[in-house]
């Protein structure tokens, strides 16, 4: 989705747009934290985006074309998840703790804007929880309770809440510039995000109520998107742009991005994955369950026929 002004200076090779992706092939893959082994779970022939684990560790979650799908790690087969009218899914997305709602960022089609909904995991009829737009969905609190989404008001991009059966959103960011990416961490007391306060984009930590904003990674060469944080607390992968390769508020696709492991309490960073990708390749939490493997996507640029 496109939430600032992009840079088109840098252009693929035979690529008219940098967010023409009509040619993207995707590489769904996981990545383990023990044994550092990359492995290829799927190869599609267009864009897939955004990967959620799903609480008994049996399948995935992921975008596509609108819509949302759900991956069996048996099977190996995508099955599409019914959510009616919503049929325009953009990549932010998360599953409810208890593995039986899916909720979604729709783009409405009364005015192009997103809204958050949930919807069965089974498929059933969407419920809006966001009647303010735009609302871009990224967390759903341990207890089920509440929903974290970074939103547009009033021409600011800050980070918000609201009861996970609609209602009062909460404001809880105000810093300058753009504050994204807001996920719980596994006890409900804090949550993780990312904001261009420090100059390039950096993950930050604050409690629920928006207190003690603190920032977690200091990169000097990189901005730092979407801080996914481990189940089991011990550790935070984030999604790397080059610095100057990017705008610190930008999240486009097709560059040379890499994927950075941090210790859960803080501290350095390091890289885990170079790859092709950016906007789809993670950015939802992807952890398994048990804390071992997290899911991303890479992507390559189809031939010219």
């Amino acid at each position: 989705m496109q939430r600032v002004k992009h840079d088109f200076s840098k252009i693929p090779e035979n690529i008219l747009s940098i967010w023409d992706r009509s040619r993207d092939e995707s590489i769904l893959q996981t990545y383990d934290v023990n044994t550092e082994e990359i492995e290829t779970l799927a190869e599609f022939p267009y864009v897939i985006e955004a990967p959620n684990w799903s609480k008994d560790g049996a399948s995935l979650v992921y975008n596509s074309n609108g819509l949302v799908y759900k991956f069996d790690l048996a099977t190996k087969e995508s099955v599409l998840i019914e959510t009616g009218f919503v049929d325009r899914c953009n990549n932010d997305h998360v599953l409810s703790p208890d593995g039986k709602s899916v909720a979604v960022s729709h783009q409405t089609i009364e005015d192009g804007k997103s809204r958050i909904y949930t919807v069965p995991l089974t498929g059933g009829t969407p419920q809006l929880i966001t009647p303010m737009a735009p609302s871009y969905l990224h967390g759903w609190s341990p207890d089920g309770k509440s929903l974290a989404y970074c939103a547009e008001r009033g021409g600011k991009f800050d980070i918000y809440t609201i009861p996970a059966d609609g209602g009062v959103e909460t404001r809880l960011t105000d810093a300058p510039g753009l504050n994204d990416g807001p996920e719980y961490d596994s006890t409900g007391e804090y949550i993780w995000f990312n904001s261009v306060r420090a100059g390039l984009m950096q993950a930050f930590c604050m409690r629920v109520d928006g207190s003690e904003q603190t920032q977690m990674t200091f990169e000097e060469d990189w901005n730092m998107w979407f801080p996914h944080i481990s189940p089991d607390g011990k550790w935070v992968v984030a999604l790397g742009y080059k610095k100057g390769d990017v705008e610190p508020g930008e999240h486009v696709p097709h560059k040379n991005v890499c994927l950075k492991l941090m210790p859960g309490e803080g501290g350095p960073t390091r890289t885990i994955v170079e790859l092709f990708g950016g906007q789809g390749t993670i950015n939802v939490n992807s952890w398994s369950p048990d804390s071992k493997k997290f899911a991303f996507v890479r992507y390559r640029i189809r031939s010219e026929e």
